[in-house]
């Protein structure tokens, strides 16, 4: 399973983020590609404890969608409603300059890929409990979502 922990599927997911242009053009969802890594940011930002979250849902642990979620195959699917931290739109960072935003979002990344067990953020708002692993898994998924919406 391709995780950000892996040296080589973090320079991959570091070239497809770079390789997102301010005119790419999305398939699905509304985000701008801008808006696009600024909600990328603010999310590994939160799992690295560096922005605020909101609380989880009082749901406990939904440990079969997490594994469907997180480790299987499975491609996320469109149209979820994000965090409203996340959402440039909402509460989320506002996009300001593109070179800058892409950055952050490559840092974020990074910053998750290399963090030590216990650093991270300890739970998930949906899906409960969080290791390492399964956040270094989740920012893979997550960012791939995404970039497959720019068709990268």
């Amino acid at each position: 399973m391709k995780t950000v922990a892996d040296p080589r599927v973090l320079q991959s997911m570091v070239e497809r983020l770079e390789a997102v242009a301010p005119d790419s053009r999305r398939r699905w969802g509304t985000l701008s590609p801008q808006e696009m890594l600024c909600h990328l940011g603010d999310a590994t930002a939160m799992v690295l404890k560096t922005r605020p979250r909101r609380a989880p849902l009082a749901m406990g642990t939904r440990r079969l969608l997490k594994g469907l979620a997180l480790w299987s195959p499975l491609r996320w699917p469109h149209g979820w409603k994000t965090n409203p931290l996340h959402d440039p739109r909402q509460d989320g960072t506002r996009p300001s300059e593109f070179a800058r935003d892409l950055e952050r979002a490559v840092a974020g990344l990074r910053d998750l890929a290399a963090a030590p067990a216990g650093a991270l953020e300890p739970a998930h708002g949906f899906f409960g409990a969080m290791s390492t692993a399964d956040w270094q898994r989740w920012a893979y998924k997550h960012t791939d979502h995404h970039l497959r919406q720019f068709g990268h």
